[in-house]
């Protein structure tokens, strides 16, 4: 399966490690410095102009989307069904 992380990125399902809400990065230090360190790194992929709502962590890149994380989740089938 594959999750559409908004702009014209699409990743597969199985190598999404986590997806983090925009506010962890503000509430959390290490979230921060994890972020800081990706994007020092060259890991960060912005993949629109709009405001990052959310972080998608592979083992290779985080991507900053624009779709809210709870979105990301049903998508990926994260959540479970009611």
């Amino acid at each position: 399966m594959f999750i559409h992380l908004g702009g014209e990125m699409v990743v597969r399902a199985k190598d999404v490690i986590t997806i983090l809400d925009f506010h962890m990065k503000q509430s959390s230090k290490i979230t921060r410095q994890f972020l800081q360190k990706a994007e020092e790194g060259g890991r960060m992929v912005m993949l629109d102009s709009e405001q990052t709502k959310s972080y998608v962590v592979t083992a290779d890149k985080i991507y900053c989307s624009p779709i809210s994380s709870l979105t990301l989740k049903r998508r990926a089938n994260f959540l479970e069904s009611r």
